[in-house]
């Protein structure tokens, strides 16, 4: 397949696959105690991984300053290192948290926050730039957001960013950035077992790269995961928010949502392929647009996500095929 694709009207280019960077952060926690992490991390494996990565041809990095409370980001940088011109780094905004608790705190859709934000984020990487500059509040005011757009311009003028984007699954939303000269994309969940028709047709309007979170589904789409498998306590889908679907509190996975992923399993793993590899393909085959964002913990992981570029995306027929499984 074509192993690159490009930012919207960006011009920049990224591989087809990028690598998101949640899970590298390790362990958080919100003022409540829930976890928003994916447990323990071993940095000397995240830092193999990105480097495995980076081996193989990927190109673009997302993370987010609030990850870990600021961990992912300092990971992703030290990783990085020397080859940082190589490469396309994605960070995020607006979320406010204490690194010495590893606690999130609140949120700052201010104007007043976005540069102290920014600058925050650029010494974290160790860069003078950041590629793609993301709004991570998903429901922020649009009028408001209007604003940090115009924000986000300047900064582009400044030589600070390259582009920006909003992380958000509302397509009215999404065009509120778009409208900005240097909006590049948008960042939303998509999966096979979460299709996002409205998202897929805003980006081909309007000339965005569809960045898509969650492309195996929290794990779901690897196979690993099974009826009744607990979670490591520090783990975010061991008390999923109301917003993550496909877990259980307590009990691991939905048995419904498993019984998807098996309905699947066989067109998903078809021409040699990965389940996980499968289900990256069927995003490439959704939209020319697209570039998934699976996350990883070890350079095993690294290496199967990347392995899905050799392998290209699905065919029409098989496409039709997973609709007609999944009723759609």
């Amino acid at each position: 397949m074509e192993i690159t694709r490009t930012l919207g009207r960006s011009g920049i280019q990224v591989s087809a696959l990028g690598f998101g960077c949640w899970a590298i952060g390790g362990e958080w926690q919100d003022a409540d105690g829930q976890p928003l992490g994916w447990g323990r991390v071993d940095d000397e494996e995240s830092v193999r991984a990105i480097h495995r990565a980076l081996d193989l041809g990927v190109t673009f990095f997302d993370t987010a300053d609030t990850y870990g409370t600021g961990h992912s980001e300092r990971i992703l940088g030290r990783a990085l290192g020397k080859r940082r011109d190589d490469v396309v780094v994605a960070t995020k905004w607006g979320n406010v948290f204490d690194e010495g608790t590893r606690t999130l705190t609140g949120a700052d859709d201010s104007p007043q926050y976005v540069r102290h934000a920014l600058t925050a984020s650029l010494k974290r990487l160790d860069t003078d730039h950041i590629d793609l500059y993301q709004l991570h509040l998903s429901d922020a005011d649009p009028e408001r957001a209007a604003e940090l757009r115009d924000i986000c311009e300047e900064f582009v003028r400044e030589g600070l960013i390259r582009a920006y984007a909003w992380s958000t699954d509302d397509p009215a939303r999404a065009a509120v950035f778009a409208q900005g000269e240097h909006c590049a994309a948008v960042q939303h969940m998509a999966n096979v077992l979460q299709d996002a028709p409205d998202m897929f047709a805003l980006c081909e309007e309007l000339e965005l790269a569809s960045i898509n979170r969650s492309p195996l589904a929290m794990g779901l789409l690897t196979g690993k995961r099974r009826t009744g498998q607990a979670l490591e306590a520090g783990d975010i889908r061991s008390r999923p928010p109301q917003w993550l679907k496909g877990f259980e509190g307590g009990s691991g996975v939905d048995p419904e949502w498993l019984a998807r992923v098996d309905a699947l399993k066989d067109i998903l793993t078809s021409d040699g392929r990965t389940l996980g590899q499968g289900a990256l393909a069927w995003l490439w085959a959704r939209s020319p647009r697209t570039v998934p964002i699976p996350g990883f913990r070890s350079v095993a992981q690294a290496e199967q996500n990347a392995g899905a570029m050799a392998k290209g995306p699905l065919t029409a027929e098989q496409m039709a095929e997973v609709d007609r499984i999944l009723g759609r």
